[in-house]
């Protein structure tokens, strides 16, 4: 670490809040799968922000737009009708089995709007239900509800009393589903694949079992596709490998690739229970979050990025397995799909990431135990046997 970095870090630590346990880098610039540190070291980046720039870094359509988009207008209230706004409804709606969309800022604010979706859906047709069941080991974020639904104790220390009714059970497990929804359940949140919690793909059975529950109990079935949506998985929606969809699916990271927004998608039905002032988000969906998710909607849907994502992720997992192979004492497991996988070790992650950030390559855990793989959905074959041979060397 060069001087000058050593006293931008510094500065950082006397001014922001002390919630991240950072690596000891400044990044100033990207480009494609690459970002660049102050002093000028390159690393290849399959982190890309947690999932979130899916277009890699300094896209020229994505930062056409937005300057574009600035130079018109930023921001106007959502007292107001925006055509981005409007155009950006219409793909989403039109490219999926949802009806209406709400925009927000994030992942947790995504789903914060969508248990009070599912409560006031359940106020009109069901009074008497409040509960909500989520997965054990889940993620959804940090606000209140959404860290009360999260299925990780550690993320709930010195918060209590949490959010009251929500109830958390074995994911894939649904026998443990069945025992625990009852009279009073309105809503069941799960990610069709856990992030944050090890990189956990749900079982096809398991899916089908839960929408037939949720028919049967006219319970309002929620996907939080926040990691795993957005093109991740070869899919624009992750449930669209499994056959089955949910009622509400709450979107964010990648949307917008890199500007902050979340979406909540849902079914007419559904929506419908919210009326003027039963929700709002000042900055969500604004003009210039919403060019930037146009931009992104179109490379999924219309250049060939959702093929691109089949083809790398096979490519992707094949490598990993290949080291696995290699390597049967450090890795015990490649689980995940598309370009959201996990390699499980069989010691800590930790050491093996510093490693690689030493070699330039940046990655990311999920958990103790498991590096996780979210690179830009442009990611290269050539980009991936690049990072396949910097980790080769850190777990030697």
């Amino acid at each position: 670490m060069d001087i000058n970095e050593t006293k931008i870090i510094t500065k950082g630590m006397n001014s922001i809040m002390n919630t991240y346990s950072r690596f000891p880098l400044v990044l100033e610039k990207g480009e494609g799968c690459y970002v660049y540190d102050t002093g000028g070291k390159k690393y290849l980046d399959f982190v890309a922000g947690i999932a979130v720039n899916s277009l890699g870094h300094g896209n020229e359509k994505l930062v056409s737009a937005v300057a574009s988009q600035a130079k018109d207008m930023i921001h106007v209230s959502n007292l107001y009708w925006t055509r981005p706004q409007i155009t950006l409804a219409e793909k989403l709606t039109d490219h999926s089995i949802f009806d209406k969309a709400f925009f927000c800022n994030s992942g947790a604010e995504a789903v914060e709007g969508s248990l009070k979706l599912a409560r006031k859906y359940a106020s009109r047709h069901h009074p008497e239900r409040f509960e909500i069941i989520s997965m054990k080991d889940s993620f959804h974020g940090r606000t209140f509800g959404a860290v009360t639904a999260t299925g990780q104790t550690k993320y709930q220390k010195g918060l209590s009393p949490l959010l009251p009714g929500v109830i958390h059970v074995t994911y894939n497990d649904i026998e443990a589903l069945k025992a625990a929804a009852g009279e009073k359940t309105c809503a069941i949140l799960l990610e069709p694949i856990q992030g944050e919690g090890g990189v956990h793909p749900a079982d096809a059975e398991y899916l089908s079992q839960v929408r037939e529950l949720c028919d049967a109990g006219d319970i309002v079935l929620i996907f939080d596709e926040i990691q795993c949506g957005v093109g991740r998985t070869g899919t624009f929606f992750a449930f669209e490998q499994y056959g089955i969809s949910p009622d509400a699916a709450a979107l964010a990271k990648g949307i917008a690739g890199g500007v902050p927004m979340g979406v909540i998608l849902a079914k007419d039905n559904f929506a419908e229970a919210f009326s003027p002032g039963d929700h709002a988000s000042t900055f969500g969906g604004n003009p210039l979050a919403a060019a930037a998710a146009n931009v992104v909607l179109d490379e999924l849907f219309d250049n060939g990025v959702l093929e691109h994502v089949k083809s790398s992720g096979a490519y992707l997992q094949g490598k990993l397995e290949s080291l696995r192979a290699q390597m049967p004492e450090k890795i015990s497991d490649v689980r995940g799909l598309g370009l959201m996988l996990g390699l499980e070790l069989t010691g800590l992650a930790a050491p093996v990431i510093h490693k690689c950030i030493e070699n330039g390559l940046l990655l990311v855990s999920a958990g103790p135990n498991v590096i996780r793989f979210v690179p830009p959905l442009i990611v290269s074959e050539a980009e991936i046997d690049q990072m396949t041979d910097i980790l080769h060397d850190a777990l030697l």
